[in-house]
């Protein structure tokens, strides 16, 4: 059975075994019968005693500070998203009565940011929460990464999008990249909600129907979407690789908005422009109207 998140020991002895003694400066000595750091010498960079640290991977220490924290940190050379998703396990949300209906209010996306998404006309852009649903988009996202308003709204996660469909690779041409940053990020939506009822589900029904998403889960990576290169493949206009950039928008829910752009000039601009000339955005863009649907 696939565990939705790590424990902090779970974790701790994932990053431990990437780590070389020569990585942490240290002398390599005898004979290792697991790789990367033992825990001792995770101890000795941190300025813990070996049994404090034992305990620690144990479940059995207090919870840790956070001079701890940023010293294992350090030691295991965890990157910006590393760390994050470190001290969420080592403060775990409490599960309370309400955890079902958290879910259902985290998810009341604000009329005024669909109107943001449907308000950018020459550039794909969508608004996804944790889980990797698409939550709002506009005509061009619509016209080049999938058809948003044909789908049932479960349908619209990259998640399953990207595991489950069979045409993915055409779509997704780095497929492989966009399969290791998708689960880093359900990664750190676990560490975030690990009693989000519907990550739990997702998860569950992504391990069971595709074998690579049980790989890349076991491999314990995390990944916060921010920017970067994507490459995406059309059946019209060809290949086409953008740039996104991603910001956060303020509130409870953690909702994300993605901004697919082109340089000036550029094909990939010139494949835009064609792009949008063959679609309609009243069509192709979710309305206030549909999403009150949805929910009622």
């Amino acid at each position: 059975m696939i565990m939705i998140t790590d424990s902090l020991g779970d974790y701790l002895r994932a990053r431990r075994a990437l780590v070389s003694p020569a990585d942490a400066g240290l002398q390599p000595t005898g004979r290792r019968r697991v790789p990367g750091l033992r825990r001792e010498e995770v101890a000795e960079l941190v300025g813990l005693s070996t049994d404090y640290y034992v305990r620690l991977e144990q479940g059995r220490a207090d919870r840790p500070s956070d001079e701890v924290l940023n010293a294992l940190s350090r030691a295991l050379r965890l990157g910006s998203a590393e760390r994050a998703h470190l001290y969420d396990l080592a403060r775990p949300p409490r599960r309370t009565t309400a955890t079902a209906t958290v879910t259902a209010r985290g998810e009341t996306l604000r009329h005024a940011l669909s109107q943001v998404v449907q308000a950018i006309p020459t550039t794909p852009a969508v608004i996804m929460n944790d889980r990797n649903d698409v939550l709002a988009w506009n005509h061009l996202a619509a016209a080049l990464i999938a058809d948003f308003p044909k789908l049932a709204p479960r349908e619209r996660n990259m998640a399953r999008r990207i595991f489950l469909d069979p045409h993915a690779h055409r779509v997704h041409l780095d497929w492989d990249e966009a399969a290791r940053t998708t689960v880093g990020m359900l990664r750190m939506a676990a560490g975030r909600q690990p009693h989000d009822p519907e990550l739990v589900r997702l998860i569950g029904e992504l391990s069971l129907g595709s074998p690579t998403f049980r790989t890349l889960w076991a491999s314990h990576h995390v990944h916060e979407k921010t920017h970067g290169p994507k490459r995406f493949g059309h059946p019209v206009v060809g290949d086409i690789t953008l740039h996104y950039e991603t910001f956060q928008a303020p509130g409870a829910a953690h909702h994300l908005l993605v901004i697919y752009t082109a340089p000036p000039g550029s094909p990939a601009e010139e494949a835009l422009n064609f792009l949008g000339s063959l679609t309609t955005p009243g069509t192709a863009t979710r309305t206030h109207r549909e999403k009150r649907a949805e929910t009622s």
